[in-house]
């Protein structure tokens, strides 16, 4: 490992001997932590460090949302969950047309809410997986929703940027306004109630009972289609699949399957395989990333969907034949027109990965979809509704139309890297249209240039989306005056891009990071 410049500014990859969870929020780490400490596997840790995250980040997740996880038993083949939740069954293209409807979901419609995923994954992992019982695994989520907790300086900005998504809705800007400043105490007693009646009761508790039939009745009253099925359906709705993987440089990535945008990353990784990334100068390297990002998102939005309806997509896509096809495109010295997707702008979630002591590892996400999701708060349950259903197309007839029980696309991917059928590394990248693209970037960093988690997930970031190059803030002048010359129309943000995290597993030696761009961490045993 070589020597790390302690004056950057900047820190190095965590190291330990036994066991590492990294997320973005301090208090889920020492959360999921203090799990393996007490014996618990990585599942367990998982599962109480995203309990407590949904408390103390509340903008960003939630069990009003939906969950993905890849889980690697240690050297053994990965298994890929899909807990993301359905429409309503009586929702369909015509009857929101009927509602006015024509375009898009609004993000706030009550028409955005599809029924939670994310108690039903919890729960499919812990009764598969698990160790120790969910009351152990709720208890520090519980304790900060019910006695409050400290506001991270990361939440605190991102709750400020994401006010007026609750200002409109009565119950949530009651519950969610002020913006509560860094270091503000605050709790989420219904929340407390909701996760000790889960971890009592199961799944059951959430989406059968009196606590469904409350969700329902508010969602109904805001002009929603769901009904006391719709829940009761999802008691047992995650589903275990098989992941999708391709080979990159001699290791294999693992995905979960779409409904989720995996598919993507992996176009992306096999279309830049076909250059030496090492080799390439920055702007070179970025350009390449660019290109290779427009075109893997033209086909993701145009074809995926629900796996019902987009069967044999995996298999043409990665074919030696469409991804040379693809490559080919791509013309060093200019950025090629713009493949424009019309999918809404969204870019928050909450990532962690963990691997225990036996080896095992999971790569975890949920997310309610925009900041605050819907922005939608039942006052009688304390759950806020995610606006995943706004990623719905109202096109009959495309993959992603809205349809009765049906998943949208996702973005939102936790990522496994495997070689020789050996478990190397549990990795994700947070934030929205951007995670297989960035996917594709952190994983070439590391393979390709050998740099370090941390150093990996600390370089600047760079997005061709909507017909722009996003650059941080933190890119060289002359790279972006470079890829301009190209044709790149440069859009230079002003704050972070997204979030990351990821453990390498070696030999004797795990090493973590934690997105300096959050407030979390990778700490370990």
């Amino acid at each position: 490992m070589t020597a790390f410049d302690f004056l950057s500014g900047r820190r190095p990859s965590t190291l330990a001997g036994r066991a590492m969870v990294a997320t973005s929020h301090p208090l889920a780490s020492a959360s999921g932590l203090a799990i393996l400490a007490e014996g618990g596997n990585a599942v367990d840790a998982a599962i109480a460090a995203s309990a407590v995250q949904a408390v103390v980040d509340p903008l960003m997740t939630g069990i009003g949302g939906d969950c993905f996880a890849l889980y690697a038993p240690a050297n053994g083949p990965v298994r890929a969950l899909n807990g993301s939740g359905r429409a309503p069954a009586a929702a369909t293209v015509e009857a929101l047309q009927a509602a006015g409807l024509t375009d898009t979901i609004p993000q706030t419609s009550a028409h955005a809410v599809t029924v939670p995923g994310a108690i039903s994954a919890w729960c499919r992992l812990h009764a598969d997986l698990g160790r120790l019982p969910l009351s152990r695994l709720f208890r520090d989520a519980i304790g900060y929703g019910r006695d409050g907790f400290p506001v991270t300086p990361r939440v605190a900005q991102d709750w400020a940027e994401g006010q007026a998504t609750v200002a409109g809705d009565p119950h949530a800007a009651a519950h969610f306004l002020p913006v509560p400043d860094a270091g503000a105490r605050f709790a989420q007693p219904l929340l407390a109630d909701r996760l000790e009646e889960i971890a009592a009761h199961g799944p059951a508790a959430f989406y059968q009972g009196d606590t469904a039939a409350r969700m329902v009745a508010h969602l109904r009253s805001l002009g929603g289609l769901h009904t006391q099925q719709d829940f009761a359906d999802a008691t047992d709705g995650a589903e275990w699949v098989d992941p999708i993987s391709a080979r990159y440089r001699g290791f294999d990535v693992h995905e979960c399957p779409p409904n989720g945008q995996g598919l993507a990353a992996l176009l992306i990784l096999k279309i830049i395989e076909g250059f030496d990334m090492a080799a390439l100068s920055v702007a070179d390297r970025i350009h390449v990333q660019a290109e290779a990002t427009k075109l893997a998102y033209h086909h993701r939005d145009e074809l995926l969907g629900d796996p019902d309806h987009c069967a044999g997509l995996t298999k043409a896509l990665m074919s030696e034949a469409a991804i040379a096809a693809l490559r080919a495109r791509i013309d060093m010295a200019r950025a090629q027109a713009p493949a424009l997707w019309d999918e809404p702008e969204h870019k928050d979630t909450i990532y962690l990965c963990v691997v225990d002591a036996a080896g095992n590892a999971v790569s975890f996400i949920n997310s309610i979809f925009h900041g605050f999701g819907s922005g939608r708060l039942d006052p009688a349950t304390g759950v806020l509704f995610q606006s995943r259903g706004a990623s719905f197309r109202l096109i009959p007839g495309h993959p992603n139309a809205i349809g009765p029980r049906k998943r949208p696309m996702h973005t939102i991917i936790p990522g496994m890297l495997t070689q020789g059928g050996r478990t190397v590394m549990p990795f994700g990248v947070m934030g929205g249209q951007y995670q297989a693209a960035g996917h594709a970037a952190f994983l070439s960093a590391v393979i390709d240039r050998g740099l370090s988690l941390q150093a990996a997930m600390d370089e600047p970031r760079t997005f061709a989306t909507d017909g722009v190059l996003q650059v941080e803030p933190t890119l060289p002048q002359d790279i972006c005056d470079d890829l301009a010359a190209r044709g790149h129309v440069i859009k230079r943000l002003t704050g972070p891009m997204g979030g990351a995290q990821a453990i390498r597993i070696g030999d004797g030696l795990l090493e973590g990071g934690s997105d300096s761009r959050k407030d979390g961490m990778a700490i370990g045993l």
